[in-house]
């Protein structure tokens, strides 16, 4: 059997991240909040990077990352949005929560048997 080592709370772990940037935010206000949202295409373009990498897809660089790379920079990518989210409001889990449960009841709303094709969310 296979331990997994155990997970830090996800919204322990976002407040006590969020306090740190804040306490070390170089601009405040509405700017730094922009900024802050922004953070997350620069993380996006990372998990582009990397798969690009993974791939070989620049024949000038070849391989020069590894799945794992992009599963780090996906994390990032999560982890960008959480902290954007709870800057917006300290109401961020309780936003979080009732935005997945709405997507998931579209999403099993449409579900189709197996032989039917499913049409997008």
């Amino acid at each position: 059997m296979n331990e997994q080592p155990p997970a830090p709370e996800l919204w322990s772990t976002i407040d006590a991240l969020h306090e740190w940037l804040d306490t070390n935010r170089p601009v405040e206000g509405r700017e730094g909040l922009l900024l802050r949202i922004l953070k997350l295409s620069e993380e996006v373009g990372e998990v582009s990077q990397a798969v690009i990498g993974a791939t070989g897809q620049n024949p000038r660089k070849g391989v020069t990352h590894t799945w794992e790379d992009v599963e780090a920079e996906l994390c990032d990518v999560v982890i960008t949005a959480l902290l954007a989210l709870r800057t917006l409001t300290p109401e961020a889990r309780e936003v979080l929560a009732r935005h997945l449960e709405r997507v998931t009841r579209r999403a099993t709303a449409h579900s189709a048997p197996a032989d039917v094709p499913r049409q997008s969310l």
